[in-house]
């Protein structure tokens, strides 16, 4: 595996990720009683959090990419020639 791949395969699994946890924790603001924007749309959340929900991604993408490469590298399964 060379580097090039091992990026590739850390950028997939950060976005499908990423992806997964971002609904988590989301309060719209038709929830919300103060949210303090007029005029915002009612599907917007009140706070993404998208710094944090990145960080979380960030960590458990780690955990994914590390055992992707070891099932890569100790060749359980052929890929290519």
């Amino acid at each position: 595996m060379n580097p090039t791949g091992a990026l590739v395969i850390f950028i997939v699994w950060w976005w499908v990720i990423f992806l997964a946890v971002l609904p988590r924790d989301i309060q719209g603001r038709w929830e919300s009683p103060d949210d303090g924007v007029k005029g915002a749309d009612p599907g917007a959340p009140v706070k993404p959090n998208i710094g944090a929900k990145a960080w979380l991604t960030t960590k458990i993408t780690v955990v994914f990419w590390a055992v992707t490469v070891a099932i890569i590298l100790s060749r359980i399964f052929k890929f290519g020639g």
